[in-house]
């Protein structure tokens, strides 16, 4: 529901918003644990401040740009993608700073399900004489910030799963050749789909078949996501790419309780972080390793597999949002599936997205598929 808008140009106040919005977005992969926050401050039609969190959470968007506005900023509108916080931590509320500018009107996008604020940012500034607005393209905002949201309110981070495969749903051959099923340009978007991630997830199968360096390359990013690894008994080689780079970018090794304690010392020793997370039979806890990843921080993951990995999220309703490069070759049978046994008896058991974009990609299919907003 936007409330209220009587006065106001619906039209206008989308426009400013999806301006905030796409500045918010600067920060995904970069912000976490904070939420990825867009701010602009318009001042008789036009546009005086803009901002967005920077990295590591801080400065959040609205001190930025308020910064930028300067005394402009009195009198004026602000659009922020969620509601200004009112809690003291590592620096004074949002809501204050908006109040102490003497901004007239706050459309917020959506409220802060946090319960250090929940409510309380826009109490703060309707007390304080600020008209707030709520509401204006919030389902856009819903869908930005669902990794803060699932992280406050369920403990784990939103889940990206991609899956290259060939157009008969193979990753590999029978041989375990994966390089390269799909085209450069696919390649290309996937670093790009990194980057606007906290982490970048795979078992530990795939670190022993292809020794992926999982780094954001080409881009000329500053912050590297973390590289998670998934792997039970923590049987990873140590001569990988991941071991000779854990100093420089981090490695957090989710592992069962009962991994080899050599293999332990050997890893820290490197400079991964270790997980410890429960198991379920014969594998680890999907449930537990995104629980443990929550815990941690991270807002957004971005999963590459392989198809056990795959499977366990499936299987427990733990994908958020589906991603799959489909490249024109036939594999076979006997090549490698995409996704693991899920169990299935029935068709009604599995799990279905509702399809949000197709389109080409170079020589291979981009299809991105969602899971329904409750």
């Amino acid at each position: 529901m936007i409330t209220p808008m009587s006065r106001y140009d619906i039209a206008v106040d989308e426009r400013f918003m999806a301006l905030a919005l796409s500045l918010g977005r600067r920060g995904h992969g970069n912000c976490w644990p904070n939420p990825a926050v867009g701010c602009v401050i318009v001042k008789d039609g036009r546009l005086v401040g803009r901002g967005w969190t920077q990295p590591g959470g801080r400065p959040h968007a609205e001190p930025q740009a308020l910064a930028q506005a300067g005394a402009a900023a009195r009198g004026a509108a602000v659009y922020v993608t969620l509601e200004p916080c009112s809690h003291h931590g590592a620096t004074p509320p949002c809501a204050q700073a908006l109040i102490d500018a003497g901004v007239a009107r706050v459309v917020a996008a959506i409220g802060d399900s946090d319960p250090r604020v929940s409510g309380q940012g826009f109490e703060m500034l309707r007390y304080a004489g600020v008209e707030v607005t709520t509401g204006v393209l919030a389902e856009q905002a819903a869908r930005d910030h669902a990794g803060f949201f699932l992280k406050t309110e369920q403990g784990r981070p939103f889940v990206t799963l991609k899956l290259a495969s060939s157009f008969d749903g193979r990753i590999a051959t029978g041989s375990g050749q994966s390089k390269w099923i799909t085209g450069p340009e696919a390649r290309r978007a996937v670093h790009a789909m990194r980057a606007s991630h906290d982490a970048v997830m795979v078992g530990a199968g795939t670190v022993r078949a292809d020794d992926p360096s999982l780094t954001v390359r080409d881009l000329g990013i500053d912050k590297q996501p973390v590289r998670v690894i998934a792997s039970r008994h923590l049987d990873l080689p140590l001569m990988s790419q991941l071991a000779r780079t854990a100093q420089e970018v981090p490695v957090w090794l989710c592992h069962g309780q009962g991994a080899d304690i050599e293999r332990l010392r050997a890893w820290e020793g490197l400079g991964a972080r270790l997980l410890p997370c429960a198991s379920h039979g014969v594998q680890l806890s999907a449930v537990d390793i995104l629980q443990q990843l929550g815990q941690a921080g991270l807002t957004r993951v971005f999963c590459e597999g392989g198809s056990a990995l795959a499977a366990s999220l499936l299987a427990f309703d733990l994908v958020d949002e589906l991603i799959g490069f489909t490249a024109g070759i036939g594999i076979g049978a006997e090549g490698l599936p995409s996704i693991g046994a899920l169990g299935l008896g029935r068709l009604d058991e599995a799990p279905r997205f509702e399809l949000a974009e197709v389109r080409p990609l170079g020589g291979d299919i981009l299809h991105r598929w969602r899971r329904a907003l409750s």
